[in-house]
């Protein structure tokens, strides 16, 4: 035992002596590399820059890995649909589907398109890694010298990873997950795929994506025969497909050929004596009369498509929409002309609006600007927060679960919640407080402090409501967007997109009855067999909120645009109901309301959440959507809002349902044309089938033979 104690000993003094030696060693050595005076300035901050880098870059792979889940689907896969749209009275108005031309393989297409799109889009593309650091440098460098932006630092890997993957916001999330996505399709796709993609996928206006399907819309020839100048006008339609589009502006069209021409000259991919025919020459169209789309409509019911015809046997389909052309453009124009005359005073650039008739058809979408510009669907995508128009669903739910009614009175009051450690008061706009006050007043001058009282319950014997009963109510309306549940959400906290807003008012519109949402009617094949038809495929009526609750909602709503923070949204002769909202920061504003026709929500800010200049719900949305409604009850039956006493009409003034409107941009009058009543349409449709299973008419013989010595003495 004594020998092994010794052992342990010896051993452990061995290792602590030998482990200082060696300690002392590693010492010795690093004082070789130790610096003093500048060059320790120097190695300290590239330390730090080293660290700095590590911890920004995890951070970017952080906020970037949420990007990731889409390359996880199949995302090469496109619709195989092929659709024809019409709208509510028949017309054609668009297609969606085959207009995506990807049969021709990049080594059949012409070299002269190639260049052009390379010499424009992306000079360096076959020797960057997705992003071209050389690239944005001199685009930086243009544009400073140029005093504007002459020139884009995205590269075609790039864009292509927003057109797959992301959205048009331009946020730096976005950024950071486009500059990721670009180096993972460098690294699992070559240089030619990518090109491939790209070419196949971008939109280049007229609701077509790719330049083939591009190339048959405004040439009408297949790709492989196009002409420098054809090629040209091509390559310059990826920077703003509406803007370029010869279809729209000719002019601009070709300007902007020829600025690709230059390009080409410029990167040495052809000389000025191989372009000059081509701009002595410019590109000609064939002309169409579908160049303008209501797209975003276009594209949203064709989602609905393709819900609905999964089981279908046939994807060649012609599809009956609801889509009324004259309100589509009545509203694109609304919003048009309130952000061309109001929209830098306000520091707003983005709109989006919804329209629906008291059916649940949808009217109109704009879901943004320009469909060119940006493809992405502001009214049915975006969730925004919906500030104070949130409020109805919150007085709703407590009259729906307590009794209340719109006399209940509440007390305005300061209101202090402890949150997190932290107490939170909110404020009312007017920085005041009006004591005791009733539920309509509350509502129609949006006080903030009542809905948190409600939320709680404090105060005047209030049951606390909660979060659960509130998204309950929500998820009754149509609400699907996910919400936090928190004292917070009875202000608007939680975002929600255009459509969900519309279609949530909806209820309080049809008098407590769910709003079926929808933008088909029917979908027949190309043989003229009916595969769906909503009034017998689509759901049945459904009551979500009671009659007394509806009553009272509307009740108050309908004093907010005559006495409350919606006079802007007033209708001449109609009585009309809704809310405006505003966000903190001013980023966000809307104005959500209905008559017993149709409910409408607008709303107003910027793609990267940039506030805006004290723009509230009561101006610029509310604006908006007065010019709308007022073009849209022209030359209709004004049906009164449920349980609400119509305005009394002035039997000296002409009826409103007549009334003309001015269009701003010609100073010319318009008069909404007079639709067709469900009634008729539903005659129209019966004759129509008559028609479709009538026999064919057999002619006698003493006739058919007439007719054949008519024709054989006329050839």
């Amino acid at each position: 035992m004594l020998d092994f104690d010794s052992w342990i000993d010896s051993s452990m003094y061995k290792m602590f002596s030998g482990a200082g030696e060696t300690w002392e060693s590693i010492t010795i050595f690093f004082r070789r590399f130790k610096v003093t005076g500048f060059k320790k300035l120097i190695a300290e901050l590239a330390d730090e820059s080293l660290t700095l880098g590590l911890v920004g870059s995890i951070l970017m792979l952080a906020l970037a890995l949420p990007a990731f889940d889409d390359t996880e689907k199949n995302w090469r896969e496109q619709a195989d649909y092929s659709v024809v749209f019409l709208d509510r009275y028949g017309k054609r108005i668009g297609e969606r589907g085959i207009r995506q031309d990807e049969s021709t393989k990049l080594d059949n297409l012409p070299d002269h398109l190639i260049k052009a799109v390379l010499a424009t889009e992306d000079r360096r593309f076959f020797v960057h890694f997705g992003i071209d650091i050389f690239g944005l440098t001199r685009a930086m460098a243009e544009n400073v010298r140029a005093n504007s932006v002459v020139q884009g630092g995205s590269t075609i890997t790039q864009q292509l990873a927003k057109n797959l993957f992301l959205t048009n916001e331009r946020t730096f999330e976005r950024k950071i997950k486009e500059a990721f996505l670009s180096v993972w399709l460098e690294w699992n796709l070559s240089k030619k795929e990518i090109l491939k993609l790209y070419l196949d996928r971008a939109y280049l206006g007229g609701g077509n994506f790719g330049i083939g399907a591009a190339a048959k819309f405004y040439f009408g020839k297949n790709i492989n025969d196009v002409s420098l100048s054809e090629a040209a006008m091509l390559a310059g339609l990826f920077k703003a497909p509406t803007k370029y589009s010869p279809h729209n502006n000719l002019p601009a069209a070709r300007a902007r050929a020829n600025e690709v021409l230059t390009n080409m000259v410029q990167a040495e991919f052809m000389t000025e004596g191989q372009v000059i025919g081509a701009r002595r020459k410019p590109a000609g169209i064939i002309e169409r009369d579908d160049a303008e789309q209501p797209n975003y409509f276009l594209d949203w019911s064709y989602e609905e498509v393709q819900r609905i015809a999964a089981r279908f046997p046939t994807r060649t389909l012609v599809v009956r929409t609801t889509a009324d052309l004259d309100l589509q453009k009545a509203a694109e124009d609304s919003i048009e002309t309130h952000l061309r005359l109001y929209g830098k005073d306000y520091g707003v650039s983005q709109a989006a609006m919804v329209a629906i008739e008291n059916d649940g058809s949808v009217r109109a979408i704009v879901g943004g600007r320009d469909y060119g510009l940006s493809q992405f669907n502001r009214a049915t995508a975006a969730e925004r927060q919906p500030g104070s128009s949130f409020k109805p669903y919150v007085y709703a739910a407590a009259i729906e679960n307590f009794g209340y009614d719109e006399n209940t009175k509440v007390t305005d009051g300061p209101v202090c919640l402890n949150r997190f450690g932290r107490m939170w008061c909110p404020k009312n706009y007017s920085r005041s407080f009006r004591g005791p006050i009733n539920f309509t007043t509350a509502l129609v001058k949006s006080i903030n402090t009542i809905p948190v009282r409600l939320y709680v319950g404090k105060g005047n014997g209030l049951k606390p409501l909660g979060g659960p009963r509130i998204t309950s109510l929500l998820r009754k309306l149509g609400v699907t967007t996910p919400v936090v549940e928190n004292p917070p959400m009875v202000l608007g906290s939680n975002g929600m997109t255009v459509m969900e807003m519309a279609n949530g008012y909806g209820a309080f519109m049809s008098g407590g009855k769910k709003l079926n949402v929808h933008t088909i009617t029917q979908i027949n094949d190309t043989n003229g067999n009916l595969l769906f038809d909503f009034k017998t495929d689509g759901p049945a009526e459904k009551r979500v909120l009671k009659e007394t609750t509806a009553a009272a909602i509307n009740k108050m709503l309908v004093q907010v645009p005559e006495w409350g923070t919606a006079r802007r949204a007033k209708l001449e002769g109609i009585r009309a109901a809704g809310k405006t909202g505003t966000t903190q920061a001013y980023r966000d504003a809307w104005f959500v309301g209905y008559t017993g026709n149709y409910v409408a929500a607008v709303w107003f800010g910027n793609d990267n959440y940039a506030p805006t200049k004290r723009l509230t719900g009561g101006r610029l949305p509310a604006m908006t959507w007065q010019k709308f409604m007022t073009f849209a009850h022209q030359n209709i039956e004004i049906l009164p809002i449920p349980f609400v006493d119509p305005v009394e009409e002035d039997p000296q003034k002409e009826i409103v349902s007549a009334k003309k409107s001015v269009n701003e941009d010609e100073g010319t009058e318009i008069l909404r044309p007079k639709v067709l009543s469900s009634k008729s349409e539903n005659a129209l449709r019966i004759l129509e089938n008559m028609f479709k299973n009538a026999p064919a008419i057999k002619l006698s013989k003493k006739v058919a033979g007439t007719q054949t010595n008519q024709k054989t003495q006329s050839n």
